[in-house]
């Protein structure tokens, strides 16, 4: 059985643990959705809405429904696709949901951590919440949820994310007034990046950080209203998109309207790599299409960093955009030189050494009369490790391919993202690691074996999103972080694991490469 029964208190872990297959793409932490729609089935509204943002977390899954007496949370590990059916969506009636895709970058991969994260008040209210990005003052919160004991001493059998603090000390403050009072007095208190989504029993609610690092917006039913990550999801579901909420903005919305508090003054620092990498290309982010940001990257690559060739091939599906751009700014025909298999990234099934040995053979397989002859020009999103590349470009040669010039729609990836991105850590990170006096680009290009490289600038990048660059987060391109780190020690995946093992004398492995990367000269 591979389904968590339709309760929150019912840990049903799977037998094996997914396998991914190896790869160097950084990795987003979640997706958010919420619908509040009387006479709607809101439950498959959700499902539909994770499956569109599916991207953004395929660790685990889950939604919170609630038809006015009762909150109901069904949530497991693994893709939407795999954590619901028909039968499971059909036991699930009510007015509000919300829902939740997970890729972890607080806490565990277990089922306790898959959101949304359920709570009770001591009014008997139940509170479920989603949340989307990254807390760096998240030891400070897990002391004052531990002092106040609402969070057990014991490892086992219990939620580890910083979302797990937050909603037990949403749940504690709402013991003596309203869950709209408590959250005006909780989020303030939040560092880092956090959309929220959260509901009781009635109400849907959202919050999105001061600095507005992740993207949430907000869209219109015909009998409803709903909040997502990202405007494709809204697309996706039928809803019409009203408008961003605003950082430092918190909307309620039930049978009087949408209600608009503000707990913090807004400063904006959005996320320049959802405009790279993260979102769908179908997604607008600040009033900008990602499609045509990336597009726009394209055209100026090719202006920053000319190549002489045959064709312009994009590494799918991130890099088709800047590639077909590329191809628009330099005169040079656009082609497909590599088939992505979809279907390949998450599976149940153990691979083999033969088969893990095929690498991104899994994944892409060149069009070798397509390639063969040809001067290439591969535009790719970005380079992080360089496994991926290194492979690619080893792979054309065989296939044919005369000389290939690599060009990257992104500058080098050399700082950790403490605001919700999984990157490697700044060891790996091939822009850290490369040894070469004539500079980076020389020894990145050289490491991967290309004939040529070239990075979009920060400029050319920053330009191309048309949005200002002080309302912008560049931190994993500059080490410069808009919102204040706390010590090496706070920092981490598994800070909770880590002070609870203390507390219990036990020993556990740090995860502290990216924190003690900023202490480094």
């Amino acid at each position: 059985m591979t389904n968590a029964e339709l309760s929150v208190d019912s840990p049903n872990l799977l037998v094996g643990k997914p396998l991914d297959v190896p790869e160097s793409e950084p990795r987003e932490e979640c997706g958010v959705f919420g619908v509040w729609a009387p006479g709607e089935d809101v439950a498959k509204l959700t499902y539909y809405g994770l499956y569109a943002l599916q991207h953004r977390g395929q660790e685990a899954a889950g939604i919170a429904v609630s038809d006015g007496a009762q909150v109901l949370v069904f949530k497991d590990l693994g893709l939407v696709s795999q954590v619901f059916d028909e039968q499971t969506l059909g036991a699930m009636p009510g007015h509000v949901a919300i829902g939740h895709c997970r890729y972890s970058t607080s806490g565990s991969v277990i089922w306790e951590n898959a959101q949304p994260i359920f709570r009770t008040t001591t009014a008997g209210t139940g509170i479920a919440l989603g949340h989307n990005g990254n807390l760096v003052n998240f030891a400070e919160l897990a002391t004052r949820a531990r002092d106040a004991g609402l969070i057990s001493d014991r490892l086992q059998g219990n939620g580890t994310s910083d979302s797990d603090v937050v909603t037990a000390l949403l749940a504690h403050k709402a013991a003596d007034r309203t869950i709209e009072q408590a959250a005006m007095e909780l989020l303030p208190t939040l560092e880092g990046a956090f959309c929220l989504t959260f509901m009781d029993e009635h109400t849907l609610y959202a919050a999105r950080d001061p600095h507005g690092v992740r993207p949430l917006s907000l869209g219109r039913l015909d009998r409803g209203w709903v909040v997502a990550s990202e405007t494709a999801a809204l697309d996706i579901v039928g809803a019409a998109f009203v408008r961003d909420i605003e950082p430092g903005e918190l909307l309620a919305i039930d049978a009087d309207g949408v209600r608009s508090s503000r707990f913090a003054s807004p400063e904006p620092k959005g996320c320049v790599f959802e405009y790279v990498y993260l979102a769908r290309p179908d997604s607008v982010i600040g009033g900008r299409s990602v499609h045509s940001t990336r597009v726009e990257i394209g055209r100026r690559l090719a202006k920053e960093h000319p190549a002489e060739g045959d064709l312009v091939i994009p590494v799918p599906e991130s890099g088709t955009p800047a590639a077909v751009g590329f191809a628009q700014g330099s005169g040079i025909p656009y082609g497909q030189g590599l088939m992505k298999n979809a279907y390949v990234g998450r599976t149940f099934i153990q691979p083999s050494q033969t088969i893990r040995q095929l690498g991104i053979r899994l994944k892409l397989n060149p069009l070798k009369e397509v390639i063969r002859g040809k001067r290439l020009i591969v535009v790719d999103d970005s380079i992080v490790r360089g496994n991926t590349q290194r492979a690619l470009i080893r792979m054309l040669r065989e296939a044919g391919a005369l000389e290939i010039h690599v060009r990257i729609a992104s500058p080098p990836v050399r700082w950790p993202c403490f605001y919700g991105i999984d990157f490697a850590s700044p060891a790996e990170l091939i822009a850290n690691g490369v040894d070469s006096g004539d500079g980076i680009l020389e020894g990145v290009r050289q490491a991967i074996g290309a004939d040529s490289l070239g990075y979009i600038s920060i400029e050319g990048m920053v330009a191309a999103s048309e949005q200002p660059e002080s309302r912008l987060c560049t931190a994993c391109f500059t080490g410069q972080y808009p919102i204040a780190l706390p010590p090496d020690n706070a920092l981490g995946k598994h800070v909770l694991e880590g002070m609870l093992a203390s507390a219990a004398g036990q020993q556990t492995e740090t995860d502290n490469a990216n924190a003690s990367a900023l202490s480094r000269p």
